[in-house]
């Protein structure tokens, strides 16, 4: 028997991606698996998934006796969250495309999140046009030491201009702040494994269903239970997209000599300081050493930013 295929192109979204499948949401709100077509290059970027949750892509779906839906294009980003592949120091990782916001879950105990890893985040969110919220979970493990950087740290970022929310699913405390920030936004997801980010969002959005695990006993750090990037609609509106727990989070596509133009506080500041290329180390006449010496720039950023500028400038970054 023949078959003649009616092939037909339409719009659609990525909404999950496991590198070999993906599934789409296509113009007509029908949900399908999809493969891609050839090779895809993005911008000059080594990636190691060229399509990403969250690309706004063409597909060719053809009604054969099985309907077969190949990605054939992507359309142009507004944005996006990368990070370096954990696999390869030259590959790329694209995390999430075309975001309305982010939100990095941080907890100060089981397991910790360290500033480092907060701060890379913030610095490609930055670096990309992603407007990002810190959300610190689990509050009602905390102790009186977190409860205390908890507090630094919430006024830290709050005076460089970040929004800060403090949840607990025990407590209830900051569910409803979150509900609201997520309305209407597509929003990524973010943090260690074990943080809480399913957990939260289960409370919030049941009919979500996302994977939870606890933390490892024996290792104090949280266990991957997301395995793919995957987008959920929410009932209010909005989108999240569920990424996987992140272990360490490295830094790609910016130079050392522009770091500073993503940390919000010297970037308002650079212009003043003495030499054009100041790169904030040991140049004299610098705006950002003056401002550290005054209050108006935390020591503790700025400690975050000569670790990462350092790590940039080690051969083979």
């Amino acid at each position: 028997m023949f078959y003649f295929a009616a092939m037909k192109q339409m719009q659609a979204i990525v909404y999950k991606s496991t590198g070999s499948w993906y599934l789409v949401r296509t113009e007509d709100g029908k949900m399908h698996p999809a493969r891609i077509r050839g090779h895809f290059k993005m911008e000059g970027i080594s990636s190691t998934n060229p399509i990403a949750v969250g690309d706004e892509v063409l597909v060719e779906i053809e009604d054969l006796p099985e309907t077969t839906v190949t990605i054939s294009d992507i359309l142009p980003r507004k944005n996006y969250v990368i990070r370096q592949s954990p696999h390869s120091k030259r590959q790329h990782h694209i995390i999430a495309a075309n975001l309305d916001q982010s939100m990095v879950f941080i907890t100060l105990r089981e397991p910790r999140t360290s500033q480092g890893f907060v701060d890379r985040f913030l610095v490609s969110c930055e670096a990309f046009h992603v407007p990002a919220i810190l959300v610190f979970n689990k509050v009602d493990v905390y102790r009186a030491k977190e409860m205390q950087q908890l507090e630094d740290w919430k006024a830290m970022y709050s005076a460089i201009g970040y929004q800060v929310l403090v949840t607990s699913t025990v407590t209830g405390e900051g569910l409803d702040d979150l509900k609201a920030a997520l309305v209407q936004k597509k929003t990524l997801l973010s943090g260690h494994s074990g943080v809480g980010k399913s957990s939260l969002m289960n409370v919030l959005f049941p009919e979500l269903e996302l994977r939870t695990a606890a933390v490892s006993e024996w290792s104090g750090k949280g266990m991957h239970t997301t395995t793919f990037a995957e987008m959920h609609d929410l009932p209010n509106g909005g989108c999240v997209i569920d990424t996987p727990g992140v272990r360490e989070f490295g830094i790609v596509g910016i130079e050392a000599e522009e770091l500073s133009h993503y940390f919000p506080e010297m970037r308002d500041r650079i212009n003043d300081c003495q030499f054009n290329n100041c790169q904030h180390l040991r140049e004299p006449g610098c705006a950002i050493k003056a401002a550290i010496e005054s209050g108006d720039i935390a020591m503790q950023r700025f400690e975050s930013y000569l670790n990462i500028h350092a790590s940039m400038e080690k051969p083979g970054y």
